[in-house]
């Protein structure tokens, strides 16, 4: 008899385990009951950020590269920076909680569109040719292109960077831009802007194209470089999501305009970029 009761008792249990997974997931049923509750829900999320339908989760994730300060970097083993505390700001605003995954940047595209990630914040430039494959929101802060040499370097702007080597990170604005100004043969690519700038202090290199704020970092913790005061472009950094994800766009874009409205964003990058 008391085999039976248990067989009988755990039955029951995963009956309603199986009933549990398939509420959270419309997709999901039928391995809701070879997984927890939670997995089925998660799962549930990732699906229906894919097919653009209503994330049904509490957990709003975000895809950066986290080698970019100060817009994300490690401190210890967390990821910290402009755009994680945006992130945790939307996410309070949304009442979801925010995941941070580090990746390389350039696959940052194809993750937040196969429904990996739910979003993009990594200082990614809205170009049109991003723009032909997710969509972005407004935009949050705007970016500058600059160019970092060593101090006794020859190179005063963008103009006498034609014939050099040119160190970028790959898959960015300045990867982008700097092709086409100067050449593919001339711009080498690395998998981190650090990487870049370690290849300038080696000789591989004679300038590093990146973004304004992680190259002043970069030159503050490396002597013998320096940042130019004339600028490469200027640009605009916006959060990416899936195109077929328009709901999540509009949540997003709505919560962003509160958090212009009340000073929050504005508060974010002053405590990280102060004022000159």
């Amino acid at each position: 008899m008391k085999k039976l009761a248990l067989l009988v008792a755990a039955a029951l249990m995963c009956a309603s385990m199986a009933a549990c997974g398939s509420s959270s997931s419309s997709s999901g049923s039928a391995s809701a009951s070879a997984e927890s509750s939670a997995s089925a829900s998660a799962s549930a999320s990732t699906e229906a950020t894919a097919s653009g339908e209503e994330t049904t989760g509490d957990t709003l994730i975000m895809g950066t590269n986290a080698a970019f300060p100060p817009y994300e970097y490690y401190e210890g083993d967390q990821i910290v920076g402009i755009d994680a505390d945006i992130a945790k700001a939307l996410g309070d605003k949304l009442g979801m909680e925010v995941t941070i995954e580090d990746m390389d940047f350039n696959s940052l595209i194809t993750a937040v569109q196969t429904g990996k990630i739910d979003m993009v914040l990594a200082g990614m430039t809205v170009t049109p040719d991003r723009e032909e494959n997710v969509s972005f929101t407004d935009s949050y802060a705007t970016g500058i292109q600059s160019i970092i040499v060593t101090e006794d370097s020859e190179i005063t702007g963008p103009d006498d960077l034609e014939g050099h080597k040119i160190g970028v990170q790959e898959s960015t604005t300045g990867h982008i831009y700097c092709s086409d100004d100067y050449g593919e043969d001339n711009v080498i690519a690395y998998t981190t802007g650090a990487n870049a700038v370690e290849a300038l202090k080696t000789g591989k290199v004679d300038a590093v194209v990146i973004d304004n704020e992680p190259a002043k970092a970069f030159v503050e913790a490396n002597e013998g470089l320096k940042v130019l005061d004339t600028e490469y472009t200027v640009e605009d950094y916006a959060i990416a999501v899936a195109k077929e994800n328009t709901e999540l766009l509009d949540k997003l874009n709505t919560a962003l305009a509160e958090l212009k409205e009340d000073g929050t964003i504005q508060s974010i990058i002053d405590k990280y970029i102060t004022a000159e």
